[in-house]
């Protein structure tokens, strides 16, 4: 098929990709010319396991291609994604100016009956008004179709999760439109991988609903976790104890220093607003926010009962991005900290294998090391923010060798309490 995907970022530029994969003539089209220029050249605008070569594969066989002319590439696409980004407004609210944008550059443009995909994650309602949008900007009546169907990509496993996902959701509006969607993505089903069908406005339900019962799962555990240290108590085992009860299950039961990304905090205060302006109560997903935020400062105030006086003190911090295998720092859990070790005018030497860069743009003043070891040297502290696969088998002799103080606040739960304690740290785990 031919496809237009609008937005080469995250989601537009992994599900245009694997849609190329698939053996599909994909053209990615973006506004930001030096972003279009670097794709060409092979240079990505952003890290993802396993992205890189399967752009390089796609772009080599001529199935992927990126431009900034919206004109042509709507002309010639039977099937056009809009996967532009919908960032949070100032009243919570998903602003979707970027959505609204592309919609109208498709009435402008359209040629002949396409189908309009809503892939960014956007309101209940959304469609209706890109409907309305081309609507109106269309000089000749063309049949059209908007359809919802929603991503569910996993920063770090997207490829995995385009490929062998656990469903695809599709919500239609006629007979046409799900034709060429079956036909879009019969070989995905033909792996055993269900595509479901629904009505256009519970698709676009489907992933606020999705993404606001895993941040409540998080924020439930790290409610609990604070009772279970008060009380003498492990985290650990009160999360195993009922995700073997399979009602519940394993997953999302970890207690940590908050969720943060590109999705969860934004999407559940969408769906508070959407809750809200059609009068329904939203008060669990206000409590789910308000403990997420509440323990992103947790860490914080844990290491100042180990150390009351950060003035002049070197906190070392491992992990920046606000999950492993991504180099997203949006809402990051350790921006929240290094803006509070500032204020106590510590000195922070931090390490991320992917996500330094981003935040030596927001904060040049920090110290980064090039390994895990040479960043803790001499530092009063280690905090661990981020779970990244390396921190789990280093040389803890080494490491408080190292340290001016053998103190480690594991804000992930990396590491065994009692093992650390023999070893001789003074050693802090969430909810242990």
């Amino acid at each position: 098929m031919d496809i237009a995907v609008f937005g080469a970022g995250y989601v537009g530029l992994v599900t245009g990709t694997c849609l190329a994969n698939l053996g599909n003539n994909v053209i990615c089209v973006d506004i930001v010319k030096e972003r279009v220029e670097n794709l060409n050249k092979g240079i990505l605008p952003i890290y993802e396991p396993g992205l890189k070569e399967l752009v390089e594969i796609n772009t080599k066989e001529k199935r992927l291609s990126f431009t900034t002319d919206a004109k042509s590439a709507i002309e010639k696409s039977q099937v056009i994604f809009i996967a532009v980004g919908t960032p949070q407004s100032d009243n919570g609210e998903a602003d979707l100016s970027y959505v609204f944008g592309v919609a109208k550059s498709i009435g402008e443009h359209i040629n002949g009956y396409k189908v309009i995909i809503d892939k960014s994650t956007v309101p209940v309602g959304t469609a209706d008004k890109v409907t309305k949008h081309i609507d109106a900007a269309m000089k000749t009546k063309l049949p059209f179709d908007v359809v919802s169907n929603p991503e569910f990509l996993r920063e770090g496993e997207a490829i995995k999760d385009f490929m062998n996902p656990d469903r695809v959701i599709v919500g239609v509006g006629s007979d046409r439109a799900r034709q060429m969607m079956h036909k879009l993505y019969v070989g995905i089903e033909r792996t055993g991988k269900p595509v479901i069908f629904t009505d256009v406005k519970s698709s676009e339900l489907i992933k606020y609903a999705a993404n606001a019962m895993l941040a409540t799962r998080i924020s439930f555990m790290n409610m609990l976790s604070q009772l279970t240290e008060k009380m003498g108590g492990d985290i650990k085992e009160v999360a195993r104890g009922i995700g073997l009860d399979s009602r519940i299950g394993p997953r999302f039961l970890q207690a940590g220093v908050g969720y943060g990304g590109s999705c969860f905090p934004k999407d559940v205060r969408a769906l508070i607003k959407t809750l809200e302006e059609n009068d329904c109560d939203a008060s669990i997903l206000e409590s789910v926010d308000q403990v997420n935020e509440k323990q992103k400062m947790h860490i914080f105030h844990q290491l100042k009962k180990f150390l009351p006086n950060l003035k002049g003190k070197t906190i070392a911090i491992w992990g920046l991005s606000f999950k492993p295998k991504t180099d997203d720092i949006r809402e990051a859990p350790s921006l929240v900290l290094i803006k509070k070790l500032i204020e106590e005018k510590a000195n922070i030497h931090a390490f991320d294998p992917v996500a330094k860069d981003n935040v030596e743009k927001i904060h040049p003043e920090i110290n980064f090391g090039k390994t895990p070891y040479e960043t803790i040297r001499g530092a009063d502290a280690l905090v661990i923010i981020t779970e990244w696969d390396e921190f789990r088998a280093l040389d803890m002799n080494e490491i408080k060798l190292l340290l001016k103080t053998p103190l480690i606040i594991d804000g992930r739960n990396i590491y065994e309490p009692d093992e650390m304690k023999v070893l001789g740290f003074t050693y802090y785990g969430v909810g242990r």
